[in-house]
């Protein structure tokens, strides 16, 4: 049988990961997308065919490529395609539409987009606000083109024929993505992600499974313009030879289908399909998945959650445990056979990172007391290389050579972190990190809208939901339902707000700075309209 690589830290590239898996596994499965499967030397050959048909086209070292992609093998290649050119790879959430696809395209300084057909028509509507852009690719098209000052072009001609292989000049060091954080204090920034970072990624990951071997399948509804899903999991599959199984999206009647479908033995979950899967009734494909999920990985997993997959699905292992951001990793791990730290931790420093708590002052607390979470890396490039474009940024979050998270959380004396709360104002729903600022520049462009605060409101599932309290104009006349319809079509699905409320005025402390702790506290009041109880939703 063919076993998978030994865990052992040393500086990579994903790009020398996969040569090398290709040459030991060969044709064995690494993906499995919905049934249909795919080889490492199927990865291996997909991406240097593309890397060739996009430098013909005139990408270079260093420049900077997006996609815009669902869960499909086409993502898995376009990046490993755009690493071997050297270039910079962009993962686009494909959620994003007008100012926040624009701003990313911008700011990332992409010169070709490859995105889903189902996107084409967003990424044509600010088509004359790209500039840099000079084409897009374009997967699966149906119908005819729109017209476009960008050359569109099909995919399928850049799957290319020629197998002459490349030999990239990048070292672990380099650049490798561009990971946008959440902007939760404007715009968002982009993560500057080597190439060693991500192997790197899917070292901790491993070490925190109960990987046997090739029988393993991993199983992932992760979104592949994740780093939990370019790094956590395929990255996984390629270093250390473990099959994976990815769904297009998550489905709570699919979930155990699929899990039985793919023969899949772990399980990550990302989340409020957590709480869903737990809650859910008993299915025959439930019943008759009892025992085969060995692991169950994921975040937030709570002492419930965790009891129903130990108790009633026969997980034998369930992982919560990690600590981490875009910028750091993770910086917090529990490895396999490490016995847990006590109910609420969430991991202790794995050696990776140097972790401490923080006042105000960026003095050290002692054990016990809660401050600001703040870390440093003890190896080479391991965490974020700076913020890109903005080194202002980069050195007030780095001030004092310690990365300040923005969290607040406490260690005890045996090194456990925990979680306490968030010290900015971003807000975590259906599975992604929404930035109230920006949520906030979208709703102000309603000429209704005088002044509004985006804020979290305390969910029944596993993350917040979204509120929005507005103030209108004087003479302003527009429902809360219209005001939600509007926004649809400007945000991002996960980010449209659950509910809003219309005041007078926004509470503020004395030089004017709005109160968002007091209305995260006052919640859903009797004055709240929510969208799940309208006809609409």
């Amino acid at each position: 049988m063919t076993t998978a690589l030994e865990n052992t830290y040393e500086l990579d590239t994903p790009v020398r990961a996969l040569a090398r898996s290709a040459a030991r596994f060969g044709d064995n499965t690494l993906v499995d997308f919905d049934g249909t499967t795919f080889s490492f030397n199927d990865v291996e050959r997909r991406s240097t065919r593309m890397a060739n048909a996009l430098r013909a086209l005139g990408i270079e070292a260093r420049e900077s490529v997006t996609t815009m992609l669902d869960n499909n093998i086409d993502a898995i290649v376009g990046w490993f395609a755009i690493s071997k050119l050297d270039a910079v790879w962009v993962p686009m959430n494909t959620a994003f539409k007008r100012d926040f696809l624009r701003h990313q395209l911008v700011d990332s300084e992409s010169r070709v987009v490859i995105c889903e057909s189902a996107y084409l028509g967003r990424i044509v509507e600010i088509a004359e606000q790209l500039p840099g852009v000079r084409h897009i690719l374009v997967r699966d098209t149906v119908g005819a083109v729109p017209p476009c000052p960008i050359p569109i072009l099909l995919l399928d001609d850049f799957r290319g024929d020629d197998d002459s292989p490349l030999a990239p000049a990048a070292q672990p060091g380099d650049l490798a993505c561009l990971a946008y954080t959440s902007g939760t204090t404007g715009a968002s920034k982009g993560c500057m992600i080597s190439h060693n970072y991500i192997c790197n990624f899917a070292r901790q990951l491993h070490a925190g499974l109960p990987i046997r071997g090739r029988e393993d399948v991993l199983w992932t509804h992760s979104p592949l313009f994740h780093m939990n899903g370019i790094a956590g999991i395929v990255m996984v599959g390629i270093r250390f030879g473990v099959r994976l199984a990815i769904a297009a999206r998550f489905s709570l009647s699919g979930f155990w289908k699929d899990i039985e479908r793919s023969n899949a033995t772990m399980a990550n979950l990302v989340g409020s399909p957590i709480p869903l899967i737990c809650g859910a009734p008993e299915s025959p494909e439930q019943l008759r998945c009892v025992g085969r999920l060995v692991c169950i990985w994921g975040a937030p997993i709570s002492a419930q959650s965790r009891s129903v997959m130990e108790n009633r699905f026969g997980v034998a292992y369930v992982n919560p445990y990690g600590y981490g951001q875009s910028e750091g990793c993770k910086v917090t791990t529990l490895d396999y056979g490490e016995i847990p730290g006590p109910i609420g931790s969430i991991g202790r420093s794995n050696g990776d990172f140097d972790v401490r708590i923080v006042d105000d002052d960026d003095n050290v607390l002692p054990p016990g007391q809660s401050g600001e979470i703040v870390y440093r890396p003890n190896k080479p490039h391991i965490m974020f290389e700076g913020y890109w474009r903005q080194p202002e940024a980069t050195l007030v979050a780095c001030r004092g050579l310690w990365m300040h998270s923005g969290d607040i959380g406490r260690l005890d004396a045996d090194g456990n972190l925990y979680f306490i709360d968030r010290k900015k104002d971003y807000l975590r729903h259906g599975g992604e990190n929404v930035s109230s600022v920006e949520l906030e520049t979208v709703f102000l462009q309603h000429s209704a809208v005088q002044e509004v605060a985006v804020h979290a409101v305390r969910s029944e599932l596993a993350e917040d939901d979204i509120k929005a309290t507005i103030v209108l104009r004087t003479g302003a006349e527009v429902s809360e339902e219209e005001l939600c319809r509007w926004s649809t079509n400007r945000l991002p699905h996960f980010a449209v707000p659950r509910f809003i409320e219309f005041r007078n005025e926004l509470p503020r402390n004395p030089v004017g700075r709005i109160l968002k702790f007091q209305l995260r506290d006052e919640g859903r009041t009797p004055a709240t309209w929510d969208r799940s109880r309208s006809t609409w939703k």
